[in-house]
């Protein structure tokens, strides 16, 4: 058995505030478009269905908490991934969902009334 690790408040308080950067969908989306690849915020935009404006502010809020990294060229601001351990967590709790969702499903086709 692993000992229990004495963990400072502090460090939930970051957790938290990564765990509620990813809870919006278009936030998800936008890590799973840019999963392998390096995209203009603009590209971005276009691929999820939103404007620019709605777009740069996501990616400010994913950048500064570390999620995702910028670059510049030009006037255009580039993004990608900053850890991929972030797409692999995402996977993981996308793989959660439908595993909950197959259980509830199957629950109710097992219910009759």
């Amino acid at each position: 058995m692993k000992p229990k690790i004495s963990i400072p408040k502090e460090i939930y308080e970051i957790h938290a505030g990564i765990c509620q950067c990813l809870a919006n969908p278009k936030r998800l989306e936008i890590i799973n478009t840019l999963r392998d690849k390096e995209l203009s915020a603009t590209e971005i935009a276009v691929k999820i269905g939103i404007s620019s404006a709605n777009a740069s502010q996501h990616l400010a809020i994913m950048r500064n908490k570390g999620i995702l990294r910028s670059r510049r060229e030009g006037v255009s601001a580039y993004y990608s991934i900053a850890n991929p351990k972030v797409v692999i967590a995402c996977d993981i709790m996308k793989e959660v969902l439908f595993e909950y969702l197959n259980e509830k499903q199957s629950l109710t086709r097992k219910t009759r009334f």
